[in-house]
């Protein structure tokens, strides 16, 4: 019983010295969101070589270890029967 008492002492003790500025720390975070939320058109247009070199990429980066298994799997089966 001691010890709650002493716990609960130190927790009002600690939130007693909470200062004004550790409480409106979310507003200054909000702000600094929305500085980086732009509501303009883009400053640097991607155009349709691009997107297509990077969505061939993405592709390419997300197909290609499936088709190594895909590629190798009768060899997995092999290894496992052994």
């Amino acid at each position: 019983m001691l010890v709650a008492v002493t716990m609960v002492s130190a927790i009002l003790r600690v939130m007693g010295n909470v200062s004004v500025t550790t409480l409106n720390r979310p507003k200054e975070i909000l702000k600094e969101t929305k500085r980086m939320i732009y509501s303009k058109p883009p400053r640097h247009k991607i155009g349709p070589g691009q997107s297509f070199f990077v969505m061939s990429v993405f592709a390419a980066t997300l197909l290609t270890p499936a088709g190594w298994i895909l590629h190798h799997l009768p060899e997995y089966r092999q290894r496992s029967k052994r």
